[in-house]
């Protein structure tokens, strides 16, 4: 997101706990969101016109939702454009296709968390636009890639479940939207996932065959039989929002074909 928005010549300050943000053209700044008074500080010395919230953890309920209210506090307080980064992750499954005016039924501390955030940033800017999105892929580094390439590698042991069903995305097309919408006037929930409903297993044997691996070598298992917590089967229809963008969200049977 920093490094597409520094190619098109936006002055962008990336924020950081530990990593460095790894793009010599970002002006990188320490931050901690739990710190709402941090968050305050460092508006009011780099006065931003668009915010776009990333940040979030799986086990912290105040990095991921009090975190979020507290950035969504500080953009309102300046009159900056606010982009909130959600997940599938604040539904249930249980209706399994979700659109974009679904009402969140979590099932897991972070979905609430993720669920809190948005109901946070509704309240405090009520412009902002709330992009939920799905499993990121895209990178080598992508925890579900390097997974995969683990287990056909034998790095690692275990199995791909194939009732565990997301619509992936791949980040530049993710971060391409974001940058899209941040300079647009769209406002409230947009579901930035792909085309394609694809479970672990698939994109398994999706990536093996890209890479000229054997996708034989991966075993198949049940989430739910397993008893994983979480939803299974979470889809998020985002067909409106795709056909308001430029930008183009490619499914993963399509972004996963060939490198």
């Amino acid at each position: 997101m920093a490094a597409q928005a520094a190619d098109v010549g936006h002055e962008v300050v990336g924020t950081r706990v530990t990593q460095a943000v790894p793009d010599v053209r970002v002006r990188d700044r320490l931050l901690d969101v739990r710190d709402r008074y941090a968050v305050e500080r460092l508006f009011e010395d780099v006065p931003p016109d668009v915010v776009v919230h990333t940040a979030y953890r799986q086990d912290s309920w105040a990095v991921t939702a009090a975190g979020a209210a507290h950035v969504a506090l500080a953009a309102a307080a300046c009159g900056a454009r606010l982009v909130h980064v959600s997940s599938d992750v604040v539904f249930s499954g249980a209706v399994v296709t979700y659109a974009e005016d679904a009402e969140p039924d979590p099932v897991s501390p972070y979905g609430a968390a993720k669920a809190a955030a948005e109901v946070a940033v509704a309240a405090v800017a009520p412009g902002a636009v709330v992009a939920r999105t799905s499993l990121i892929m895209g990178r080598p580094d992508a925890p579900m890639e390097r997974r995969v390439h683990d287990l056909l590698t034998g790095r690692a042991s275990g199995v791909l479940f194939d009732d565990d069903i997301r619509c992936p995305v791949h980040v530049d097309d993710l971060a391409a939207a974001l940058l899209e919408l941040a300079f647009s006037d769209a406002t409230g929930v947009r579901h930035l996932a792909g085309p394609d409903a694809v479970s672990r297993l698939e994109i398994g044997h999706l990536i093996a065959e890209r890479d000229g691996l054997d996708p034989a070598v991966l075993q198949a298992g049940s989430r739910r039989a397993a008893g994983v917590p979480g939803p299974l089967d979470v889809r998020l229809d985002g067909r409106w929002t795709r056909s308001t963008l430029r930008t183009r969200l490619r499914g993963a049977r399509e972004f996963l074909a060939s490198r």
